[in-house]
């Protein structure tokens, strides 16, 4: 399998520091690269964490507000610059179009990429299926029309080795029974589903600004690696409901009943300092999986398979 792994460009909401610049999270899935969020900066980011415009393939924006948005006119125009070769698609609220056109062409470049624009409505959609990959969206909830996004593998199969013993498969038989689901051997057919159990596909979600929802919940449901807003710490409930926001013990508490694997908390506002404290909020609140408070280029792996 190739590689899979969340890239993280920035986790600063609204307002950059000094140590965290605006969103920004690029998802290498095998051989696509999917951008979330380019907010300010991201190009620059994209430098120093080793990101190529090459790399990207999808871009998919939850929202317009500016520390999510504003940095894909930078991105646009260096797909361009690089004459990136393949298709580009980007994905964003439909509602949000005359925003999506105003970044695109903020200044004037020349064009020499396909961009392809797909805008997402209504409650959600299935935007994309391939052969690594469903991509789907769903609305959630803030003050402005706002979609979190979720990648699906396909299910796929695990060999036996035990049961593959027991009927005499081996060698190059094996190769043949994984591509036509049944073989004659030895007298008898043997079909795939008695040499082998389904293997789970891994799941991705992406969710930003919004508060607790039945879309986020629908997102997050059984993920190996979940990208969540965490924009205040539980203190200031009232405002992030206010805002559209979560808390982190609201946002480790949903991804305890959806049996989240890997949690990564991002997106923090700029009151806070100490990232540490998100992390006992969230542990507070009952998640007890793999936990991450995100940094600016750091780099996170989808779990290994169960």
């Amino acid at each position: 399998m190739s590689a899979r792994e969340l890239i993280v460009l920035g986790t600063a909401s609204q307002v950059p520091t000094r140590h965290r610049n605006h969103n920004g999270y690029l998802l290498r899935w095998d051989g696509d690269g999917l951008l979330f969020d380019p907010g300010e900066g991201t190009q620059r980011q994209m430098v120093r964490a080793g990101v190529a415009a090459h790399d990207i393939d999808r871009i998919c924006v939850t929202h317009f507000h500016g520390d999510h948005s504003l940095g894909l006119a930078g991105v646009i125009q260096r797909i361009n610059l690089d004459r990136v070769p393949h298709r580009v698609t980007a994905h964003y609220p439909a509602s949000g179009q005359r925003f999506f056109d105003r970044l695109r062409y903020a200044t004037a470049y020349r064009e020499t990429v396909a961009l392809t624009e797909e805008p997402v409505a209504g409650d959600g959609a299935v935007l994309a299926r391939t052969p690594a990959y469903t991509l789907e969206a769903a609305r959630l909830s803030h003050p402005v029309e706002s979609y979190g996004y979720r990648l699906t593998e396909p299910d796929g199969r695990r060999m036996l080795p035990e049961r593959l013993a027991a009927l005499g498969v081996r060698g190059p038989e094996i190769g043949r029974l994984q591509r036509d689901r049944v073989l004659e051997t030895e007298g008898r057919t043997v079909a795939l589903e008695e040499v082998s159990e389904v293997r789970r596909g891994q799941r991705f979600a992406f969710i930003m600004d919004t508060r607790l929802c039945d879309g986020a919940d629908a997102l997050a449901q059984g993920c190996d690696l979940l990208v969540i807003e965490s924009t205040f710490l539980d203190e200031e409930e009232a405002l992030a409901v206010e805002y559209g926001h979560l808390t982190a013990g609201q946002a480790a508490r949903l991804a305890a009943r959806a049996g989240v694997r890997h949690l990564v908390l991002t997106h923090f506002s700029q009151r806070y300092g100490d990232p540490s404290e998100f992390e006992r909020q969230a542990r507070d609140a009952g998640f007890d999986g793999e936990l991450t408070v995100a940094q600016d280029l750091m780099t996170v792996a989808l779990p290994k398979r169960r």
